[in-house]
């Protein structure tokens, strides 16, 4: 995932504390945009086709809504399995199912699967990466056919926070170079979730 790991890089440091402010959620939100944008200008970082990126107006995003910003309760895998994601090209990497975040969300629970990648926690700086890859009923109208991710980290008590505001397109939205893990029909979420990043064409990849 080399988009993911790239902005991992970048915000994991600040995600999710459950004592954030509105204000201080929506800065952080604001700078996770800010990043984003600098790393698809930066030749060396960034997903986009050469074409695409020069003429790259900036990335697309629903407006900030607190509302998708929800308090969760986590509940980690006591005997995890490695098994063998789908991605969207024939390569099958290995995952852990890492635990589970339940939520509310426009009055509905729902509860979305949060995985560890074996092979990226050996390294020191991904040691507490996880990610959430999810699908909702706005893929393939105005946010990516194949769903979108959030990243996350291995939290410290069972009370967390998911902000889908934070959640963006896998790297193969924007080229084909690239090979993404599809979201686990575990995480398909019934409902629109109007937040996060839109799309980046009218018609992918």
């Amino acid at each position: 995932m080399p988009r993911s790991v790239a902005i991992a890089l970048l915000t994991l440091a600040s995600f999710y504390s459950v004592a954030q402010t509105d204000d201080d959620a929506r800065r952080e939100i604001n700078e996770h945009r800010q990043k984003q944008e600098k790393e698809f200008r930066d030749p060396d970082a960034s997903p986009l086709e050469k074409r695409d990126r020069k003429h790259f107006k900036g990335l697309k995003y629903y407006p900030i809504d607190l509302s998708y910003r929800v308090k969760a309760t986590f509940v980690k895998t006591e005997n995890p399995v490695l098994f063998k994601m789908q991605t969207t090209t024939t390569r099958q990497p290995e995952y852990l199912k890492y635990g589970e975040v339940h939520f509310e969300l426009q009055g509905k629970e729902y509860v979305l699967e949060v995985y560890q990648n074996p092979a990226l926690s050996q390294r020191e700086e991904f040691a507490d990466y996880l990610f959430i890859p999810f699908t909702d009923q706005t893929n393939g109208e105005e946010t990516y056919d194949v769903g979108r991710y959030i990243d996350f980290k291995i939290p410290k008590s069972e009370e967390v926070v998911v902000d889908f505001n934070l959640c963006y397109n896998p790297s193969c939205s924007y080229s084909p170079r690239f090979s993404c893990p599809i979201p686990p029909a575990a995480n398909n979420l019934p409902l629109e979730v109007r937040a996060g990043e839109k799309r980046f064409k009218e018609s992918a990849h």
